[in-house]
Formats: C-alpha cells, structure tokens, sequence
C-alpha cells in the first residue's frame, strides 16, 4: 500500500487556479512526490525556472500537458501545429517529464471528414516520433470519450490509439489512459492488456451525472460518480504500469475550492476507493 501511495500525482489541472509555484507548494504540503504540469502553467513561470523549481522541490514529472491538436487542413496551420510539438518536446525533455500527453485534436472547421483527420494524426506522428525520440520524450496518444471527437480528439478508443502507437518502439511512442475518455468502452480489458509496455500516462477522476453544460467539466472526485476507478487501477497494473496515477479533474466547484482541501480530499478518495480495494496495490 506504500507504494501505491507514493505514486498519487496532482495534476494541475485539479486545482486550475494555481500558478506552478502555488501548485508545487500545495504537494510539499500534502507530502505528494508527484506533478503533472501543464504548458501555460510553465510558460508563464519561465522553463528554466520551471525546472529548477520542480528540481528543487523534488518532485517527479509525471506528465506534461500537452501537445497534439495534429489535424489542420490548411497547410500553414499544420505546420505552426508541427512547430509548436516540437517545442513541446522540447519543454518535456527540459522538464524531464515521463512523457508528453498528446490530445490528437478534433474536426477542422468545416470538415466532416473524419477518417482524413485521423490519418492526418497518424502522419503527423511520423513526423513528431523521430523528434520525440532525439529528446529522449515519450509520447503519449490520448483517446478521448467519443462526446469529444468533432472538437479534440478523433481517436476515441484505445484500439484506434494503439493501432498508431504499435507502429513505433515501444519506448517512444504509447497511450494516456484516463478513466473518464475510456471506462465505457467494452473492449476495455483487453485493449488495456494489449497496452502492456507502452501505457506512459494514468489519469483518474470519475464521470458524474447530469453532465454541466459544459461536457469537458463533468469530471467528478473520484467516488463521486460511475467509474470502477479501482477496477481500471488494477487492470493497468496488471498490464504492467507502475508509474504515477493522476488525478486530473475539470470542475468548475473543484476549481473554486480550497486547493489544500482539495487535495486532502484527492488523497483520501484515491486510498478509500482505488488503493485499499485493489488486488495490486504494491505493484
């Protein structure tokens, strides 16, 4: 249970409101090792500084958010999103991040043309991987919940993320598995299986009912909702995952609250519902 303790990571999006300085100080007081950091976040701060701040702070970087958005049509946008990977490569190495978190991005504008964005993706990580793997970076293809595919991500399921990611070393190029974009699918299991080596990312949160109007903000504190939280945990650990676990939470509430109680709460959720009912905690 100690381990598996050890490897609860904020991710900053849970408490939005707090520069990277703010963030880093809220996990020395929880006694968190972990941080999933965000681009903006660290733009604003300065990358050296952000770097020194989180070295200092020792603190492992569990993810940098993220790069992606890979399925312009218009060729000066496709190549300013290129460019713009490319530094986020180069943020994540600078970081030392475990890996870079890639939110493939949604339909152009216009566009009904989903199997040309798709490809477009697995183009693009042509392109990126080579760059990826220069920096010693990870990339880490997100699927997300098919509510979002017209606008962030036409890669919906873990089988279609795998299906590009498989086509490189297993070191350079994997998935983000967050339960809130895969816990409905009923391939779950074996595609997770399927992902043995090559899972880089674990996000958790849980999906709660009614969804707000804004979909993108009905991530819930795990416990709060319909995710078996505990029953995905078990199953990348099995796949062999023994890195960080994420709590990364999009609320507009959770937002407004104390970002101490926050993640007070954050921990005691992540013992009570995934860690002390796991059968692979100390994994």
């Amino acid at each position: 249970m100690i381990d598996a303790l050890r490897r609860l990571s904020l991710n900053q999006k849970t408490t939005n409101s707090l520069t990277l300085p703010e963030a880093v100080d809220v996990c020395r007081r929880a006694q968190l090792e972990s941080i999933g950091v965000w681009r903006e976040a660290v733009a604003d701060f300065g990358l050296e500084r952000s770097a020194r701040l989180l070295r200092d702070a020792g603190l492992r970087v569990s993810s940098l958010c993220r790069g992606g958005f890979l399925t312009a049509l218009d060729p000066d946008e496709a190549g300013a999103a290129f460019a713009d990977n490319v530094s986020a490569i180069r943020e994540a190495a600078e970081l030392g991040a475990q890996c870079l978190v890639m939110v493939v991005g949604g339909l152009p504008p216009g566009s009904k043309d989903l199997s040309g964005a798709r490809r477009r993706v697995s183009d693009a990580i042509d392109a990126l991987a080579p760059v990826a793997a220069e920096y010693g970076v990870r990339l880490a293809l997100e699927p997300m919940h098919p509510i979002f595919t017209a606008d962030r991500g036409v890669l919906a399921t873990l089988a279609q993320t795998l299906d590009i990611a498989e086509r490189y070393p297993a070191e350079q190029v994997g998935v983000a598995v967050d339960t809130f974009h895969v816990w409905w699918d009923p391939s779950l299991e074996a595609q997770i299986a399927r992902a043995r080596g090559r899972i880089f990312c674990f996000q958790i949160c849980d999906w709660i009912t009614p969804l707000p109007p804004d979909a993108l903000l009905s991530r819930g504190m795990v416990g709060d909702g319909h995710i078996d939280v505990r029953r995905i945990f078990d199953l990348v650990c099995q796949a062999g995952y023994d890195g960080d676990v994420e709590v990364e939470i999009f609320n507009a509430d959770v937002w407004a609250a104390n970002a101490d109680a926050v993640v007070a709460t954050m921990k005691a959720r992540y013992r009570e519902c995934v860690v002390e009912a796991s059968v692979c905690a100390s994994s």
